[in-house]
């Protein structure tokens, strides 16, 4: 697992003192060897720091099933990540195994928020039908697959930004203050 290039981001004020730590895992094994830029990591972090969370870690592992558990299970032990997204290792291809090792880890799946953002994302392609990302909690933290593709990853939190605090809400049973 090497780091991501959003190290200098790590552990930004955040908007409220009860906010919600997160993480960005990116899956690809060429974005791991050096031989690809990572297209999908940039709006996420983007994304986590617009809802008001702390960006706790970023980091980038090939498409491997252990190495993607071993980060995982590394932030789920952690009580400040309350959000894992993931991008990458989506697709159909033999090598894409995010869901997998995804599943592995939780005890409970979030099939609402893969279908709703599958189907937000056949909106603007019907490529989208072929995402298998998945979503889950494993010890407190809500871990959602992402695709690779900048642009569905940008159609994905999109749909997210209107749920991503009330299902944080529920899953760490925080609710955060009231608005005045």
């Amino acid at each position: 697992m090497t780091d991501a290039p959003h190290a200098h981001r790590l552990g930004a004020k955040a908007v409220s003192p009860h906010t919600f730590g997160a993480a960005v895992l990116t899956v690809s094994t060429s974005v791991a060897a050096g031989e690809r830029e990572d297209g999908g990591s940039p709006p996420i972090v983007d994304a986590i720091e617009k809802w008001g969370f702390r960006l706790e870690s970023t980091a980038v592992v090939p498409d491997n099933v252990d190495e993607i558990k071993a980060a995982l299970r590394n932030w789920t032990a952690n009580r400040s990540v309350d959000l894992v997204l993931t991008t990458g290792g989506t697709g159909l291809s033999p090598t894409d195994v995010t869901p997998e090792a995804t599943l592995e880890l939780c005890g409970r799946q979030v099939p609402g928020i893969a279908e709703f953002l599958r189907a937000r994302g056949l909106a603007s392609t019907p490529l989208a039908a072929l995402s298998r990302g998945a979503c889950g909690i494993s010890q407190g933290t809500l871990i959602i697959n992402l695709p690779g593709s900048p642009s569905g990853v940008r159609d994905n939190l999109e749909a997210l930004e209107p749920i991503i605090t009330h299902a944080l809400e529920i899953v760490t049973d925080r609710p955060l203050p009231a608005a005045d």
